[in-house]
């Protein structure tokens, strides 16, 4: 078979494809459609609140029967599932508000599968919105130095997701980065009749400086130290497809990389290496730098968003979590 690149075709040269737009759209080697979006929902006590958070705009806390009505828009536009983060009225040192059985998230999801029938309930599994102390498990003292306790919280990160399954969230989305959670996890559901509920783990998560803004919408800034004994190293590479196998090895059904856009290589590899259903996190910091742009009117909103979209799709994403996913779903539709 000849081929331009050998040199077969000397007056060959290569150039965009010939036709109206209508043919290059047939031929696109990459599709964008608002069945791929997720959602993320911030959700607190109260109703009719709807407080934006200072460092993303057009993104809020909402109230209960908000939260209903932001995923109704969700799903008028094209959007096939929302993700719930929780802000509890109180806090402790155990995290009790992320498994009470009417907790903020448990309500919330009753709610929202009630209201909006058909629209995809995921909630994300972890305890840093709930601890007094902001992070992701609880605290042991080692010396002078507390350090989470991996094995201690696994427990109770298995009793936050079987609340949710009980309340009827349709995915668990475990994203404290505790080693062994997806097996724990999955353990509890199937010995609770929830075999059928799919985990969606964030199997390659990074310690990174994109969260700062998630971090102000969930009031889950940590009091002491950070979170980079439990998160990986964004130098690491090699790391994120070894805890992305091991996920796959403890019952995960879908594996995620976050954050997206910085980590396009990694998203890349997991897709290649595993042919899982692979999700992408395009987070916070991702999302509030375009639009601090577009404040300043250095961009091109629409333009921007869906090529980055667009870029977490080429990577190898099945589904992206973006907080501009009603935004671009009513651009796919125009």
């Amino acid at each position: 078979m000849h081929s331009p690149l050998t040199g077969d075709f000397p007056n060959y040269r290569p150039r965009r494809l010939r036709g109206s737009d209508t043919l290059r759209r047939m031929v696109r080697q990459t599709r964008l459609h608002p069945d791929q979006l997720v959602l993320p929902l911030f959700v607190r006590t109260g109703r009719k609140i709807r407080d934006e958070v200072q460092s993303m705009p057009g993104v809020f806390q909402l109230s209960i029967d908000e939260a209903v009505r932001e995923a109704a828009s969700a799903q008028k536009a094209g959007v096939l599932a929302v993700i719930l983060f929780g802000i509890p009225s109180k806090k402790d040192v155990r995290a009790s508000g992320a498994y009470a059985k009417n907790g903020i998230v448990q309500k919330a999801i009753r709610q929202i599968k009630k209201d909006v029938p058909g629209l995809l309930v995921i909630t994300d599994v972890c305890l840093c919105e709930y601890m007094s102390h902001g992070h992701c498990g609880l605290i042991k003292k080692c010396g002078k130095e507390q350090l989470v306790d991996n094995d201690s919280t696994l427990k109770l990160l298995a009793k936050t997701a079987l609340s949710h399954a009980e309340a009827g969230a349709d995915v668990i989305a475990p994203s404290d980065m505790m080693d062994g959670r997806v097996a724990t996890i999955r353990r509890e559901l199937d010995s609770n009749s929830f075999k059928e509920i799919p985990i969606m783990s964030y199997a390659a998560k990074f310690a990174s400086a994109y969260y700062g803004p998630f971090r102000d919408a969930a009031e889950s800034v940590p009091q002491f130290g950070d979170r980079k004994s439990y998160q990986m190293d964004s130098a690491n590479a090699e790391e994120a497809l070894r805890e992305v196998a091991l996920d796959i090895q403890e019952g995960a059904d879908i594996v995620m990389v976050k954050p997206a856009l910085a980590y396009l290589d990694i998203l890349y590899r997991v897709k290649s290496e595993f042919g899982y259903p692979t999700a992408a996190y395009a987070v916070s910091g991702e999302y509030s730098m375009i639009q601090s742009a577009v404040k300043r009117g250095w961009i091109d909103e629409q333009a921007l968003t869906m090529e980055s979209l667009l870029a977490m799709r080429r990577a190898g994403a099945d589904i992206i979590i973006t907080y501009s996913a009603i935004k671009a779903a009513n651009w796919l539709k125009n």
